[in-house]
């Protein structure tokens, strides 16, 4: 079995708006140096424009899933993709870091609620047992924003000014919700449906448990990478092209990482790969922080801590078989986790840098929020086993 054309193609809509949501969000770590020398703040203070966006997602991901509950899919995606657009293009053109702060966290709102859906939508196109790829394949525009968008931003940032690179994923994703209104299917609304109902999700162990590895785990690829440029320009004589090479290759990274976790998922369960992701992410932050000051292995460090962003898979398949009815809401507070670690890495990290401890430092941060990652993963494993739900999330034949 396979989507319908049409279903390719409003999947593609679907890809080309999280395309869009990568390239913001990534694009504004890779610019954190520009729009800090250009508002005349500190990086540490710069990093705070990050963790605003990471708060509008972490707030904004239940209201719209309440909001969104009796509404059509197509129009309620459109919708998101299309308010994502205009705030990110009013970022790119009001003055001031209190102005950029503030538009950076409406930002963040529809984020959650506009991907989570997205992969429900993309999984339900396909068989029970492949539901993993429908999540790589909205992923996957995530992840190459991250060759192609993320790296265009920074080279528009560092030529026309930082501006653009918050423009340019406006457009793209008001192109999404146009495609988005004329591709996807009319499915009628689920009359059913109780809105408050979806906040019985938060009340589930199962589903809170997995929020918490995510948050905590994803903090440490956050807290490197939120700093990686900046840690570039301030430790290497790199040459200018050097810095987006280093995105490119994260997003390289990030689109193998996204397919091999599926493959992952599927070979050895969400517990077996979880672990296996999980491990991966502590060796890599540890090998980012040794590579500081070298930029060729700065570029190599960022690729492999892309690899590592697919642990967004098994999260996002448990969450899928612990949620019941409330599909929307879970699938928008996994987005919603990943940016609370988006808001809690960069903070953290920014402390270990204003206290003089050095660019190295972010890369240790990492590490010990992954190794913390990895305890609520074994937490989260112990209360499935408990629940006795551990079969259906094994690999054919174990």
């Amino acid at each position: 079995m396979s989507p319908q054309p049409n279903l390719k193609l409003a999947i593609l809509a679907l890809g080309l708006g999280a395309f869009a949501i990568g390239t913001s969000e990534f694009a504004a770590m890779g610019l954190l140096p520009w729009y800090a020398s250009d508002l005349g703040i500190t990086e540490p203070q710069a990093g705070h424009v990050i963790s605003a966006y990471a708060l509008g997602v972490v707030v904004g991901a239940p209201i719209t899933s309440i909001l969104g509950a009796k509404l059509p899919r197509r129009r309620y995606l459109a919708a998101l993709i299309a308010l994502y657009g205009v705030v990110n293009l009013l970022a790119a053109v009001l003055p001031g870091y209190a102005t950029l702060t503030g538009m950076r966290f409406l930002a963040g709102l529809p984020h959650g609620g506009f991907l989570g859906v997205a992969m429900l939508f993309a999984a339900d196109a396909l068989p029970r047992e492949s539901r993993a790829k429908g999540v790589t394949q909205i992923l996957l525009g995530l992840t190459i924003a991250n060759i192609a968008g993320v790296p265009l931003a920074g080279i528009l940032g560092q030529g026309l000014g930082w501006r653009w690179g918050f423009a340019l994923p406006g457009v793209l994703a008001l192109i999404a919700g146009w495609l988005i209104l004329k591709l996807a299917p009319r499915v009628g609304v689920d009359k059913s449906a109780r809105p408050l109902d979806e906040l019985k999700a938060l009340g589930n162990p199962a589903v809170i448990l997995i929020l918490l590895v995510g948050a905590i785990g994803f903090g440490g690829l956050f807290a490197v990478y939120s700093y990686l440029s900046a840690a570039m320009l301030a430790t290497t004589q790199a040459p200018g092209w050097a810095v987006p090479v280093m995105l490119s290759a994260f997003g390289i990274g990030g689109t193998l990482g996204g397919i091999m976790s599926a493959k992952l998922t599927i070979r050895y369960g969400i517990w077996g790969s979880s672990f296996r992701l999980m491990l991966f992410m502590a060796l890599t932050q540890a090998f980012a922080s040794y590579a500081v000051g070298d930029w060729v292995m700065m570029v190599g460090s960022s690729l492999l801590l892309g690899l590592g962003s697919g642990m967004v898979v098994p999260l996002q398949t448990r969450l899928m078989d612990v949620a019941g009815k409330a599909q929307s809401m879970a699938a928008a507070m996994n987005h919603a986790a990943f940016n609370a670690a988006n808001a809690l890495g960069p903070w953290l990290a920014g402390m270990a840098l204003a206290a003089g401890w050095g660019w190295r430092s972010s890369g240790l941060v990492a590490v010990g929020l992954s190794v913390a990652g990895i305890l609520a993963l074994a937490v989260a494993w112990y209360q499935a086993r408990v629940s006795g739900d551990m079969l259906h999330n094994c690999p054919a034949g174990m």
